[in-house]
């Protein structure tokens, strides 16, 4: 499995590539700066090592609390924090949904000291009517971002242990052969 360095390294060579390969295909830098921004955070922050003490982990300094029910609800390396489209989706979902309970409590707060009206569903109505309505092909390339960041996160972690597992074996076929007759 690569470190974390290798990982970040992997990021930073990717990151041409994705990016000339998106402004390539729509031709608009607002889509390729929300994609490689997504990449970049996906694969230096936001990746499928946040289930464990990483590199990833530490970048996130004093708001790193947020990510302890995440570790110990997963296992390393297990289909929800690595696999494909659902590590991502989860991520999200779990940040999301602590951002939510946060700004909950802070609007709460709020209210209780200056007394003024919210809405909590319009609020949510509202912001998903807007996103749905002016903003589906920026939401779409930010996911695509944040899935491409935690790929090669993924893919590198297969890669990896597939070579160690097979250079492993070919060391113990050289130290015991197989003697044929």
């Amino acid at each position: 499995m690569p470190s974390g360095r290798t990982h970040d390294r992997l990021t930073f060579w990717s990151l041409p590539p994705i990016v000339g390969g998106t402004f390539w295909l729509t031709r608009n830098g607002e889509l390729t700066l929300i994609l490689a921004a997504a990449f970049l955070f996906s694969g230096l922050m936001f990746g499928p090592d946040l289930d464990i003490y990483s590199l990833q982990f530490k970048r996130w300094g004093w708001l790193r609390w947020i990510w302890l029910p995440y570790q110990k609800a997963l296992r390393h390396r297990s289909l929800l924090s690595h696999g494909l489209i659902i590590g991502t989706v989860l991520r999200v979902l779990y940040l999301s949904t602590i951002l939510a309970v946060i700004a909950f409590v802070i609007v709460a707060i709020a209210q209780l000291i200056w007394g003024f009206a919210w809405n909590w569903q319009q609020f949510a109505w509202e912001t998903f009517t807007a996103i749905e309505r002016d903003y589906r092909t920026q939401t779409l390339y930010l996911w695509l971002g944040l899935e491409l960041g935690a790929l090669s996160h993924s893919l590198s972690d297969w890669i990896g242990s597939a070579y160690q597992t097979r250079r492993k074996k070919n060391l113990k076929q050289r130290k015991y052969p197989v003697k044929r007759r």
